[in-house]
């Protein structure tokens, strides 16, 4: 399998490209709008015919590439039901599967960081791996202060079903602001300072003290990112 992982300096962002084999179909999770050029030179590199582009949920802090890709590669465009983008080519549900060639990933919804938001699982015989969004990140959660977030649904999310998985499972979350790239789901479980508490009472009461600042770009992110990122606030 292909598997290139790509990072946005400005939004702290990771986006996947994934595709069975060289010449084949892809897939591309959380596309930044400002690393278009990067993306597909990458696709016309390995001779991708990218066949769909896909948000984990309504993103604050960066513009969509779904919809410049879709004008770009005549792809699909993805995201879940609950994010009410009617821009998107198809809305996903629970359970749903999306394919390219032999990739397929599964849609987990995980809500709590937003409303939206979900995350998704890759099978595979030499190790599975979940692209989380901004649901369960490394050694940190998503905030649940905006975007209908809600505290409790994300404990549940990341106890009831993330950590779940076998331990093993490979972490991809959609930002990193420390350098690191990858984790497991074991390693969360163990290490992850806010997961490191005795119920969801004590979680809920964690993440609602945080007192953190608005993301930079959010006024002008999120009505853009309804749109697939091919409308800007003014």
């Amino acid at each position: 399998m292909l598997f290139r992982q790509f990072f946005d300096r400005e939004s702290s962002t990771y986006t996947y490209l994934l595709a069975e084999r060289m010449g084949g179909e892809a897939l591309i999770i959380d596309p930044v709008i400002e690393q278009m050029p990067l993306y597909l030179q990458q696709i016309a590199e390995l001779d991708l015919k990218l066949v769909m582009a896909v948000d984990t949920h309504i993103h604050a802090d960066h513009v969509t590439a779904l919809g410049r890709l879709r004008e770009s590669t005549a792809c699909a465009t993805a995201m879940g039901e609950q994010s009410g983008a009617d821009c998107v080519s198809l809305s996903f549900r629970d359970g749903e599967r999306l394919r390219a060639d032999g990739v397929e990933l599964q849609a987990m919804y995980t809500p709590g960081h937003t409303d939206d938001s979900y995350s998704f699982l890759l099978p595979s015989a030499a190790g599975d791996r979940v692209f989380t969004g901004d649901t369960l990140l490394i050694r940190a959660t998503g905030r649940t202060d905006f975007q209908n977030g809600d505290a409790g649904d994300q404990y549940d999310s990341i106890f009831g079903r993330l950590l779940t998985l076998p331990e093993d499972t490979l972490v991809y979350p959609a930002h990193d602001y420390n350098g690191r790239t990858v984790s497991t789901i074991g390693e969360e479980q163990r290490f992850n300072p806010r997961l490191q508490v005795r119920n969801r009472a004590e979680y809920i009461e964690m993440m609602n003290g945080l007192k953190l600042d608005n993301p930079r770009l959010m006024d002008v992110a999120v009505p853009a990112n309804r749109a697939c990122g091919l409308a800007r606030a003014a």
